[in-house]
C-alpha cells in the first residue's frame, strides 16, 4: 500500500530507510550505502554468451567460457545483475531468511538492466518453485517475488505455478557439483503443459551457485514443451579460473 506523501516523512522517522545489505539508515528505499555500494561487483559484457560468467577482456559476440564449450547447460542464455558476494549476498540473504520481502523492489531493476534482453514479447516468466514444506516454513517463494516483479516492469508474461517442487531436497550448501545435481534429480515438474508449450521461457531465481537447480528446471520446461528457456537471477558465483 503507497504511503501518503503527507506522511511519509512520518514513517521515515519511525522507520527509517536502511541499506539492503548492512541495515545502517540510508537516505531512500532500496539504496545501499555508500560503503556497501561501492563493494557491488555488477555483471555485464563481456561475458560467456551462454552462462554469463565474465571474461577479462571481449572475445567477440557469442563467445563461449570453456565450461559451456565442454559441457553445454540446457539453458540458452543466463545473466545475472551481481556477483554473489560482499553486499549482494548479504542482501540475498536478508531477503530470503530474514523476512525482507520488501528487498524485492530494489532488486528487479538491476536484474532488468542485466537480462531485459530475455524478455521479449511472448516471454513466459517461471520461477524456481519451493517445495509446499520449505514454503510454508519461509512464508514466501523470493523467487516468486522476484518473477512478479520483473512481469510488472516489464510485461511478459508470469506462470507463477509453471513449475512445481514435487520432492523436497536437502540444502545444498556444502555439497559437491555432482552431490547438488542429484540432490535436484527428478525434484520438479511442469504443472501446465499446455502452458509452456512452445513458449519461449525465462526462468527466475534469486542467485545462480552451481547451476544444479537451474539446469534440472530448465530440462524439466524443455521436456515439458518449452520452446528455448534463459535463466535470470540477481546474483551469482562467479566460477574462478
Amino acid at each position: 500500500m503507497a504511503i501518503p506523501a503527507l506522511l511519509a516523512p512520518v514513517f521515515d522517522l519511525i522507520l527509517p530507510p536502511r541499506c539492503p545489505a548492512c541495515g545502517v539508515i540510508v537516505d531512500g528505499d532500496g539504496r545501499f550505502c555508500v560503503p556497501c555500494w561501492s563493494g557491488l561487483d555488477f555483471l555485464g559484457p563481456p561475458q560467456c554468451d551462454q552462462c554469463g560468467d565474465p571474461f577479462s577482456h571481449d572475445r567477440g559476440a557469442g563467445a563461449l567460457c570453456g565450461a559451456c564449450l565442454a559441457a553445454p547447460p540446457p539453458w540458452r542464455h543466463a545473466r545475472a545483475a551481481l556477483r554473489y558476494e560482499g553486499a549482494a549476498r548479504a542482501a540475498l540473504l536478508r531477503f530470503k531468511l530474514a523476512d525482507r520481502e520488501h528487498l524485492a523492489a530494489m532488486m528487479v531493476p538491476h536484474m532488468l538492466r542485466a537480462g531485459g534482453g530475455l524478455l521479449a514479447p511472448g516471454v513466459l516468466l517461471v520461477p524456481v518453485p519451493l517445495h509446499r514444506w520449505r514454503l510454508w516454513r519461509r512464508g514466501f517463494n523470493q523467487a516468486a517475488l522476484l518473477a512478479r516483479g520483473l512481469a510488472g516492469a516489464s510485461g511478459a508474461s508470469l506462470a507463477i505455478d509453471g513449475l512445481e517442487r514435487v520432492r523436497a531436497t536437502r540444502p545444498s550448501v556444502g555439497l559437491g557439483v555432482e552431490a547438488r545435481a542429484r540432490n535436484v534429480r527428478g525434484a520438479f515438474r511442469v504443472r501446465d503443459k499446455a502452458l509452456i508449450a512452445g513458449r519461449p521461457v525465462v526462468l527466475v531465481d534469486d542467485v545462480l551457485t552451481s547451476g544444479a537447480t537451474a539446469s534440472a528446471c530448465a530440462r524439466t520446461l524443455l521436456r515439458g514443451g518449452a520452446a528455448t528457456v534463459d535463466v535470470l537471477t540477481f546474483a551469482r558465483v562467479v566460477r574462478e579460473v
